[in-house]
């Protein structure tokens, strides 16, 4: 007998979620008032759960590390959010983006799961901008789309390059509406370090108070975690330094499973590495895929600058090798493209670990419509290209003002060198339909958890599983759980299992105090980062795996034996904070490793050497690993695989194809 029950509504797929709604046990409005929910984590996931819980009228207190819940890493997003609205009148549909996400994850999604996503993405949009959320509109006022990765429709809103910023000052100012009139407790700089758990179910939080070093015991008759990915274990990423596993990794300890560890999503247009210094890598949105042009020079090694090839000796590789998606395939075959390319010796720049995103094409193009719209119906070329700039200007400008600080480069004279890198980790905490973890009253939500994008997510697709779950998902069916918890009374701080759990925080903390070793955290941090990167990145093998779990393993055994943690533990120390989040990664990047060892197949993000078409695309073994892989913590490097079946009723499982 599993011990996974995904708890799928019965019925037909595009009904589950309409009954479901219809006949979920309620909570009364006098009865939410007395119950108390936890939601670890203020980023859009966070954010939306907490100020849609406080204005339904449960009691809520919200934990996020930052010092302002504006910063959490959501704001980083850039590109925009899908919604299957059909603005543009060009055959999008709820359907299409069910379709479109279930195949972009290689077939290693949850149907019913994805299908509600897409049913409630519409609803998003609506929500945004009647919180006035500035998504960018067409001259006609109506709201614009653009293109993203893995369609043939315009389904993703944007604003400017800045998207995630906007619709996260939108949940933002909600959450801030309840603050102000005191239905949610805000913490800021607090970090989550353990969840208790009480019979069975979760009952609180401990929490460290991040300024006074301060351990704090927090009662929840539920717990709501939205504390983003785990890309940060590769030390290189494009997240935000802070940017941790800990809270789903002290779940994953008491007892939630953690599914899918292996599937990470490298981002193929990232700003390339530029030497040892770096602490972390920057995203150039994949929005500019729509108007630009990957390639590379058909010479090898070719040293000419990019404006001294000429036409006829660029190669255009995601257009010859995709030409039904061309420069829009989804981010997994984009990236591994890219890869080749380097690997075979057309890269550019210094390092050659790059290749070029050029939008002159496009920007000529903009200028001849902007000339033809005054009325020059022959423009010379520089006039296309001053037009065309202002019109390149206005819908990514911030992106290339980016790119130039960072790089010191023109990219509106130069193409813009990209290179791909860690972004972001489909897996997670397992969670069923409701979002609920193995944890009975533990919730997880947004990227913390597996379940919407497979092995492969989709451009766009974040915000909307952050802001879908959180808004519309989790404050229905979380009423479920909560409807038979209304005779809980709040359990005293003094319970046994508070203490028990607050105890076991300390003496980790004391721990790291007195190890007193030789080296700073960083250099663990950096150490890992470095096997992952190379023996778990974007490609993997049986032999790399298996010297990256002995490595890691070893890498364990001399952190906890010559880390070196200056300061107490009763003041502000961020050097404790990372022992803490490294201690949790080296952990973690084991599993991620055992995972992908034990996948012997490629799909989507995970992609086993081993197992390749003749082109080199991700070949899927269907018959035996079309399972989720939802792993139990057991102890120390000790994990049980539990399997989730994948069952596709309404979807004709096939080879994906973007040619």
């Amino acid at each position: 007998m599993s011990k996974l029950n995904s708890n799928i509504p019965a019925g037909e797929l595009t009904q589950k979620w309409t009954k479901y709604k219809s006949s979920v046990p309620l909570v009364n409005p006098a009865n939410k008032r007395s119950l108390e929910v936890i939601v670890v984590g203020s980023g859009l996931a966070g954010a939306s759960a907490a100020a849609t819980l406080a204005e339904m009228g449960y009691k809520v207190k919200c934990f996020c590390f930052q010092d302002s819940p504006r910063r959490a890493h959501s704001i980083a997003a850039q590109g925009g959010i899908n919604a299957a609205k059909n603005y543009q009148n060009d055959g999008d549909s709820t359907y299409r983006l069910f379709y479109d996400t279930i195949k972009g994850g290689d077939y290693r999604a949850r149907e019913a799961n994805v299908h509600r996503l897409a049913e409630v993405s519409a609803n998003i949009i609506d929500q945004c901008v009647a919180q006035g959320v500035p998504l960018a509109r067409e001259y006609g006022g109506l709201l614009d789309n653009r293109s993203f990765g893995g369609t043939q429709v315009q389904r993703t809103f944007y604003a400017a390059g800045q998207t995630g910023q906007q619709l996260l000052l939108g949940a933002y100012s909600a959450l801030e509406r309840q603050v102000g009139m005191g239905k949610v407790q805000m913490y800021t700089r607090h970090e989550m370090l353990d969840v208790v758990v009480i019979d069975g179910k979760a009952r609180g939080i401990i929490a460290r108070n991040l300024i006074t070093g301060e351990l704090e015991r927090h009662f929840g008759h539920a717990v709501v975690l939205g504390t983003g990915g785990y890309g940060n274990v590769f030390y290189l990423s494009t997240n935000a330094m802070g940017s941790n596993v800990t809270a789903a990794w002290k779940v994953h300890k008491k007892g939630a499973f953690f599914a899918n560890p292996c599937y990470t999503q490298i981002h193929p247009t990232c700003i390339p590495v530029s030497g040892d210094h770096q602490s972390k890598l920057t995203l150039m949105s994949e929005s500019l895929r729509n108007d630009g042009r990957i390639w590379v020079p058909k010479k090898k090694d070719d040293t000419r600058k990019a404006s001294e090839i000429p036409e006829d000796e660029r190669d255009y590789y995601l257009e010859r090798r995709y030409p039904a998606f061309g420069n829009l395939v989804p981010r997994d075959v984009a990236s591994r493209a890219a890869k080749e390319r380097c690997d075979a010796g057309y890269g550019v720049g210094a390092s050659k670990l790059a290749v070029y995103l050029d939008f002159k094409a496009n920007t000529e193009r903009y200028g001849r419509i902007e000339a033809s719209k005054a009325g020059n119906h022959n423009p010379d070329k520089e006039t296309c290209m001053r037009l065309g700039t202002a019109v390149i200007k206005e819908k990514y400008g911030n992106l290339f003002d980016m790119y130039a600080q960072i790089t010191g480069e023109n990219p509106y004279e130069t193409p813009m060198r990209i290179y791909p890198a860690v972004h972001y980790t489909m897996g997670g905490v397992w969670v069923d339909y409701d979002l609920m973890t193995t944890i009975p009253g533990l919730y997880c939500t947004g990227e913390a958890n597996f379940s919407d994008h497979g092995a492969n997510r989709l451009g766009a697709s974040a915000l909307m599983q952050g802001l879908a779950d959180g808004y519309f998902v989790l404050p229905y069916t979380i009423g479920s759980y909560l409807s038979k918890e209304i005779a809980t009374k709040p359990i005293p701080l003094d319970h046994p299992a508070f203490v028990e759990a607050e105890n076991e925080v300390k003496a980790t903390i004391d721990k790291f105090l007195s190890i007193n070793g030789t080296k700073s955290v960083d250099h663990f941090h950096k150490r890992l980062g470095h096997i992952m990167w190379e023996k778990c990145g974007m490609a993997r093998n049986r032999e790399g795996l298996t010297q990256a779990i002995q490595e890691i393993q070893d890498l364990r055994r001399e952190f906890w034996a010559d880390v070196k943690v200056p300061g107490s533990a009763d003041e502000f120390n961020p050097e404790l904070e990372k022992a803490h989040r490294v201690a949790d990664f080296i952990e973690l990047g084991e599993l991620m490793c055992k995972d992908a060892l034990n996948r012997e197949e490629s799909c989507g993000g995970h992609f086993r050497e081993e197992h390749q078409t003749e082109e080199g695309e991700a070949k899927r073994d269907d018959e035996n690993y079309a399972y989720v892989a939802a792993w139990e913590y057991k102890g120390i490097s000790e994990f049980e695989l539990h399997k989730e079946e994948l069952i596709y009723e309404n979807i004709k499982v096939a080879q994906r194809n973007y040619k």
